[in-house]
């Protein structure tokens, strides 16, 4: 009896590496930045007016940039691997930081810095993604697809006999390419299912290890200035120090990447190398088409690939609008709910520290202007916070035992839709008072689910499109050699070739079976590009209508997000049930 196959391809130190370094890294980078960001324009470069709006745009040029990097970073590590762009993304982020404290002027000098580190952060939370499918891969693709076009050949003498019966006229006897899907099916099972049922499961510890980094950020990086001022350091040099030990640590995160994810399953021969030798085979003019021994597929049109699956590969469409969903949630949850606070505290009179005209637009502005609305807004955003790390490894597991209609992804998109309508209805965002409620936990809870269910599910729904086409295309080549047939062999009635020893499959119907592993990172670049989109989409357009129309108008935009969602899982289970229905006919 042979060994049981290992749930993951990857070695332990990979999935550590992937778990520990690239995970909540990707996170805690960002959310340094964004919250201390405010301190370098004010206590290094001086600035005294104006420094909402500097922040805003240093933030809207960050995730301008990114809409564009992340599919090229995307691209790019299908050529030389996740490995490397990993630890150049984490390189690149720990020279940003390095170079950002080194500025005198928030145009051009700050502004550069943060493009760079924009370039750095991207490479990083696409590959985020796009590793996921590499430590979970199914080993025996590759093994299956071998050993099954090798099975063609060595048991022809085995499968003649059935090849040679009579046609018969019988749909029971009668192979046609729609019976022999169907039966091939039920005949060859996935040769590592544990492989398979591990990636929504490892895609619950992603998201929580995710959550766990912007921990690391409030709890080790941001108190540093505090602490190098309490030890006599100025605010400027409390600033410099804490953004050189917080780059130092981007840099050694770069080199436990580039270290911990050496060999990686799928990502053999990638290289700098191949970036070299892709452009010498396209430049001589020969096809998109690698050769035989190349291990790199070089695809001129990968990335439009990989925007056009996303309307035609059910699985891959639903996970970029859960995508799509996931970042804006991140969003709406740590920018609007402490933006609401603060303009119900403002428009109660509550802010008894209350500066008039100053426009509080982040925790570290709202925390100067109105504390006791600081103090809400982070007891808030935490619950929702703590709910996601407590439910993203329930959501892996539920999402394992509901692949087929991704039922975790319609509660979360459900809930999503509840919480946002309800919030801003709430007679009060208070939980004590006389207009408090202990409900809002109740609808933070709500939200915290609905944002960790959208980044689990889609990671998991993303990692089964790929997965599951390398699946199909491994099946493909193991029953290869049943059903094809040697041009010599002769016909067991008239001892000479027949037609019905062509294989009834041809390769136009075989080549609809595509393997999707080799462009993982494009795949992956434009799921985040989705993300991107409804960052930009939601901070504009709810930023606009909170101040035109209603505060809640950004919450009401999130709840037609998840409603969007909604309605694409269910289209998406339908889609199942009636493919399901056929095959059962």
């Amino acid at each position: 009896m042979s060994s049981r196959p290992p749930i993951f391809t990857a070695t332990r130190a990979q999935i550590a590496t992937y778990l520990l370094s690239v995970c909540p890294f990707s996170i805690a980078f960002l959310v340094f930045l964004n919250s201390s960001v405010s301190f370098v324009v004010t206590d290094l470069i001086g600035l005294e007016k104006g420094v909402g709006d500097a922040v805003g745009t240093l933030g809207f040029a960050d995730e301008l940039l990114a809409l564009i990097a992340c599919p090229v970073w995307g691209l790019l590590s299908d050529r030389i691997g996740v490995r490397h762009v990993c630890a150049a993304g984490y390189a690149i982020i720990a020279l940003a930081l390095v170079l950002s404290v080194q500025s005198s002027n928030v145009y051009p000098q700050l502004l550069l810095g943060r493009l760079l580190f924009s370039l750095g952060g991207s490479a990083v939370s696409t590959m985020v993604t796009a590793v996921l499918p590499a430590v979970t891969a199914n080993q025996a693709v590759s093994e299956g697809a071998v050993s099954g076009s090798s099975s063609g050949l060595s048991q022809n003498n085995s499968s003649i006999s059935v090849r040679r019966h009579t046609p018969s006229m019988s749909s029971e006897v009668t192979i046609t390419p729609i019976r022999f899907e169907r039966s091939s099916t039920r005949r060859t099972k996935p040769a590592t299912p544990d492989a398979q049922r591990s990636s929504p499961r490892l895609a619950g510890f992603v998201g929580m290890f995710a959550g766990c980094g912007a921990l690391i950020a409030l709890v080790l990086f941001l108190p540093l200035p505090a602490r190098f001022e309490r030890s006599g350091a100025s605010p400027a040099s409390a600033i410099t120090r804490t953004y050189y030990i917080v780059g130092a640590v981007a840099l050694a995160i770069a080199v436990i990447c580039f270290i911990g994810l050496r060999n990686l399953h799928g990502e053999e021969g990638k290289g700098w190398s191949s970036v070299r030798r892709s452009s010498n085979l396209l430049s001589s003019g020969q096809s998109d088409t690698p050769p035989r021994d190349s291990p790199l597929p070089y695809s001129r049109n990968q990335l439009s690939r990989s925007f056009y699956l996303g309307f035609t590969n059910p699985d891959i469409s639903l996970s970029y609008i859960g995508g799509f969903v996931a970042r804006s949630s991140s969003v709406g949850i740590s920018l609007f709910i402490p933006l609401f606070v603060n303009h119900y505290y403002r428009e109660s009179g509550l802010c008894h520290a209350a500066q008039p005209g100053l426009l509080a637009r982040d925790l570290g502005e709202i925390k100067k202007s109105c504390p006791e609305a600081y103090v809400l807004a982070s007891i808030l955003t935490g619950v929702s916070q703590l709910v996601a790390l407590i439910t993203a490894p329930a959501y892996g597991y539920l999402s394992d035992k509901s692949r087929r209609h991704k039922l975790p992804l319609h509660f979360a998109a459900l809930v999503g839709v509840a919480g946002y309508v309800a919030f801003p209805l709430l007679p009060s965002p208070r939980f004590r008072g006389p207009d408090g409620t202990f409900g809002v936990f109740v609808v933070m809870g709500l939200l915290g689910l609905s944002q960790i269910g959208a980044i689990v599910c889609s990671l998991a729904v993303l990692n089964d499109g790929v997965l599951n086409n390398s699946d199909r295309k491994m099946e493909s080549g193991a029953v290869q050699g049943v059903l094809q047939e040697p041009s010599n062999a002769p016909d067991s009635e008239t001892g000479n070739p027949s037609a019905e020893q062509e294989p009834l499959l041809g390769c136009q119907a075989r080549s609809k079976v595509s393997d999707l592993g080799y462009m993982k990172g494009s795949i992956a670049g434009v799921y985040s590009l989705y993300g991107g989109a409804g960052i930009l989409l939601l901070t504009k357009l709810g930023g606009l209508l909170f101040d035109v129309l209603s505060p809640g108008a950004p919450f009401y935009i999130m709840a037609l997000f998840n409603g969007i969602l909604f309605v694409a899982c269910i289209g998406f289970s339908v889609r199942t049930y009636t493919l399901r229905t056929r095959e059962l006919d």
